[in-house]
């Protein structure tokens, strides 16, 4: 087994997370099916409206000042330089030839999800992450379509992550963390990217920087997916800070419900 470069590992912890905080085969008949799968990385806010009717609990927030620091800076990053070089993207590379890509890569990150899965004993979720991997990596080219759902009808469950798993046996969020270019997480969470990164088999074939160059281009192509959305949820708010740090720990909630 190849030893990560320390280089690499870093620039892996700073992408892992940049597109879902910014951002995150199947016939011509089913191709609208996978254009609204692909622009799924903001249903994480499915429950976005409902957010505000909760009644509001004080968060233990020690951070805050740092957070508010980091947040600003990644807001800035993601307005000047990021979204300008996402909507570059859009304009050259048609949206069929990005939800393809958008797949392709998804399919590239089974690993992690499996493992994942497999330590939480989802066996169900962990068979069809095997599963789906196996054909769309073969009948799906490498995962560019998705014959797993069109043709035998595995749809991609609920993605695992080791934040999870830690959630699933007992372990807390702790308290809020903004990391800079990645945006709202935790504690936990954050701690998490690690082992995740560890689970990623692209930093295991591929030498210094072409691995991080790989998720650049993954998280620029999802973005260019999810344009406006990040400015429209961030519009009407008072405070944009915390509502991003809540809207992250409800959303955090649900996943590890499901």
């Amino acid at each position: 087994m190849r030893r990560i470069p320390h280089s690499s590992l870093t620039f892996l912890l700073l992408i892992l997370v940049l597109t879902p905080a910014w951002g995150a085969c199947s016939s011509v008949g089913n191709a609208q099916r996978d254009d609204d799968s692909a622009m799924d990385e903001f249903g994480d806010f499915d429950e976005f409206d409902d957010f505000g009717d909760e009644e509001a609990e004080e968060v233990y927030d020690p951070l805050s000042g740092f957070n508010r620091v980091m947040f600003t800076f990644n807001d800035k990053v993601y307005l000047w330089v990021w979204n300008p070089v996402a909507k570059g993207w859009r304009f050259i590379v048609p949206q069929p030839a990005r939800v393809a890509v958008d797949r392709a890569f998804k399919n590239l990150l089974t690993p992690p999800r499996l493992i994942n899965s497999l330590l939480q004993l989802e066996f169900g979720k962990a068979g069809t992450e095997f599963g789906r991997l196996l054909v769309n990596s073969t009948l799906g080219i490498g995962g560019l379509f998705d014959p797993a759902d069109a043709w035998f009808g595995w749809r991609a469950p609920s993605p695992e992550d080791f934040g999870q798993t830690l959630a699933t046996y007992g372990v807390g969020t702790g308290f809020p963390l903004v990391l800079p270019f990645l945006g709202p997480s935790n504690l936990r969470d954050g701690f998490g990217l690690i082992p995740d990164g560890f689970m990623n088999p692209v930093f295991y074939f591929t030498e210094g920087y072409e691995g991080t160059a790989i998720w650049v281009g993954d998280s620029l192509n999802r973005t260019s997916l999810h344009i406006g959305e990040y400015e429209s949820l961030k519009a009407d708010a008072l405070d944009p800070y915390t509502l991003f740090r809540d809207a992250y720990q409800q959303n955090r909630l649900k996943k590890i419900e499901e």
